[in-house]
């Protein structure tokens, strides 16, 4: 069994984002869908959390409306706004470019040099 990792600074942004596109959530469900589609790998504190929320909807990627939460608690709803439609994309692609430089490093050998 893996140890949760704690996420990489400049990384939650990304993830928050990722996982509101896959449909509104208010604020612990971010959480919970960041480590369910982890597989349990990626562990977000909460002190984190809204922080992020309350930056990327001051900077205008998501947005935000009140609802009522599974448990009937008054609950922020998050989903995204085009900008940040647009800000994942090329979040995404950046990452996709470091993921695969980053794989290329690891796989060297000595006599690939």
């Amino acid at each position: 069994m893996t140890t949760p990792t704690e996420v990489l600074q400049g990384t939650l942004d990304l993830l928050i984002l990722k996982a509101i596109s896959l449909g509104p959530l208010h604020g612990y469900g971010v959480l919970l869908r960041i480590q369910q589609v982890s597989g349990d790998r990626l562990q977000i504190q909460q002190g984190s959390l809204y922080p992020a929320l309350a930056r990327l909807e001051h900077q205008g990627m998501i947005l935000s409306e009140w609802g009522e939460s599974e448990n009937k608690r008054r609950a922020k709803y998050y989903r995204l706004s085009v900008k940040g439609k647009r800000q994942l994309q090329a979040e995404m692609k950046y990452w996709g470019g470091l993921v695969e430089a980053i794989t290329l490093v690891l796989k060297a050998a000595p006599g690939d040099l």
